[in-house]
C-alpha cells in the first residue's frame, strides 16, 4: 500500500466497514498520558509484504468536529528524522514528551485545526521497518518529497473511482532543504550576517568552494569543517536557544563527519549525522526525553509499535532564527524561481504582535516566523498553530493586529 492511500484508508476510519480494523489500532492510553476526549490511533500498514517492510502510523481525531474537519498529514525530513519522535513528541502532536516520562498536553496541537496523521517515513525510520540487507536513505528529505508525494496523489486521483479519490488540497514546507546551491549559500552568509563567523572564513569559503559542483574541493571540505565547528558549542536549528547540558548523540565536527568530511564529497551538508542534530527549545533536552520515552516496552506496547494544477495552498515557510535551513537559503531559492510577486514583503500578526513577514507569489506563498527556529511548532506554538488554522481555511495572514 502506498502512502497516498494510506491517506485515504486513515481519512474512513469512521466507515462501518473498517470497523474492525479501526479497533484493533485504536490507542487508549500510552503512559502518562493526561485525559483527552478524542481518538488516536496507531500501528503498521505494510507497503511490501515481501521482504517484509512497513511504516509506522499515528493518528489523532481533530478536538471538535472530526467528521467536519480535513485530514492533515505531517512528514518530518532530516532523512532519518522520526514524524513521532520529533513532530509528535515536540513539536505539533497533543501529547509532549518531558523529562522523566512526563507526557503534556499540547494546548497548542494541530489536531484543533484537523484530523491529525504522522508517518514515520521513510523504511527504517523510527518504528518504520524493512527486512531488505540494502534500505538506505537518500537525500529526498521534506522540500522534496512532500511535493512529489502531492504530484502523485493528483497524478493518481486522473485515474480514481470516485471511493478512491483523494481530496486533497494542498502542501505546507517548514523549513526546507530544496536547493543544494542556494541552501549551503544561504547558511554560511547567514551565519556569517549573525556574527557568527569571520570575514575570513566567509571570504575564503566563497573563494574556494562551488556551490553549484556535484564534489566539492579538499580546500572546500576543510574550510567547511571549520564552519561546522562553531555548532558544537551553539545549536545550528535555533541559534540564540540554551543547548542541552546531557549531551548530543550528534555533531557538525565528531569524529565520524570530519571522517566523512576528510575527502571530497558529493555534499558535505548533506551528512546523516550533520541532518539529524539535536534541536533545542524552551527545554533544549526535549530529544534525550523522546529518545528514552519511546524506547520503553510500556510505550511501544501502547503505540502496538515492533510488533499538478491542484488549486493551493501551497506554503513555504521559514522560522527566522534557524541557521540549519535559514531563511536566507530560502530567499536565494525563491529568487532563483524567478516567481511573479503579487504581493511583496510585509508583515504579518499574532494578536498584538508581528508574528513574521510574508510574499506571495503566484501559486506559492513564503513566510517567516518570528524568533522560531528550526523545527517552527517548537518554538512558536501559538504562532505555527494560527500559521497552520489559516492555511486550512485558504485564508490569508492577518495583515493588521488584533
Amino acid at each position: 500500500m502506498t502512502v497516498a492511500s494510506l491517506l485515504h484508508v486513515s481519512w474512513a476510519l469512521d466507515h462501518p466497514e473498517t470497523e474492525a480494523l479501526q479497533e484493533a489500532d485504536r490507542v487508549w492510553q500510552i503512559p502518562g498520558q493526561p485525559p483527552v476526549n478524542f481518538k488516536q490511533y496507531s500501528g503498521y500498514v505494510t507497503i511490501n509484504e515481501n521482504p517484509g517492510k512497513a511504516l509506522f502510523y499515528w493518528f489523532f481525531e481533530a478536538t471538535q468536529k472530526p467528521a467536519d474537519k480535513p485530514l492533515l498529514l505531517w512528514l518530518n525530513g532530516g532523512p532519518g528524522c522520526s514524524s513521532v519522535g520529533f513532530g509528535e513528541a515536540q513539536e505539533l502532536g497533543p501529547f509532549l514528551v518531558r523529562k522523566d516520562g512526563e507526557i503534556k498536553f499540547n494546548n497548542y496541537t494541530w489536531n484543533r485545526a484537523a484530523n491529525l496523521l504522522f508517518i514515520d517515513a521513510p523504511a527504517g525510520v523510527g518504528f518504520s521497518y524493512s527486512n531488505a540487507s540494502h534500505e538506505t536513505f537518500g537525500d529526498n528529505v521534506t522540500g522534496h518529497y512532500v511535493p512529489q508525494l502531492s504530484e502523485m496523489i493528483f497524478d493518481e486521483n486522473k485515474k480514481a473511482s470516485k471511493d478512491n479519490y483523494i481530496n486533497f488540497k494542498g502542501f505546507i514546507i517548514g523549513n526546507a532543504l530544496i536547493d543544494y546551491e542556494t541552501d549551503p549559500m544561504g547558511m554560511i552568509d547567514y551565519a556569517w550576517s549573525h556574527a557568527l563567523i569571520s570575514d575570513g572564513l566567509k571570504e575564503a569559503i566563497a573563494k574556494n568552494c562551488d556551490f553549484k559542483a556535484t564534489k566539492y574541493t579538499d580546500e572546500c571540505v576543510d574550510l567547511i569543517n571549520k564552519y561546522n565547528e562553531l555548532y558544537d558549542v551553539m545549536d545550528m536549528y535555533s541559534i540564540y536557544s540554551p543547548t542541552c547540558p546531557l549531551g548530543r548523540p550528534f555533531s557538525a565536527s565528531s569524529s565520524s563527519s570530519t571522517t566523512t568530511m576528510n575527502t571530497a564529497t558529493k555534499n558535505p551538508f548533506s551528512t546523516l549525522e550533520f541532518l539529524r542534530r539535536i534541536p533545542a527549545g524552551y527545554d533544549p533536552c526535549l530529544m534525550n526525553h523522546a529518545t528514552t520515552y519511546f524506547n520503553r516496552p510500556d510505550v511501544q506496547e501502547a503505540l502496538h509499535a515492533n510488533v499538478t494544477k491542484v488549486s493551493g495552498p501551497y506554503i513555504l515557510c521559514n522560522g527566522d532564527a534557524d541557521g540549519r535551513v535559514p531563511v536566507t537559503a530560502t530567499r536565494y531559492t525563491m529568487n532563483k524561481l524567478a516567481l511573479n510577486i503579487t504581493e511583496d514583503w510585509s508583515p504579518w500578526y499574532s494578536h498584538r504582535e508581528i508574528g513574521g513577514w510574508s510574499i506571495i507569489y503566484d501559486g506559492l506563498t513564503f513566510v517567516t516566523v518570528r524568533g522560531a527556529g528550526h523545527q517552527v511548532p517548537t518554538y512558536a506554538p501559538k504562532r505555527s498553530l494560527q500559521l497552520i488554522k489559516h492555511f486550512l481555511a485558504n485564508q490569508k495572514l492577518p495583515s493588521v493586529s488584533f
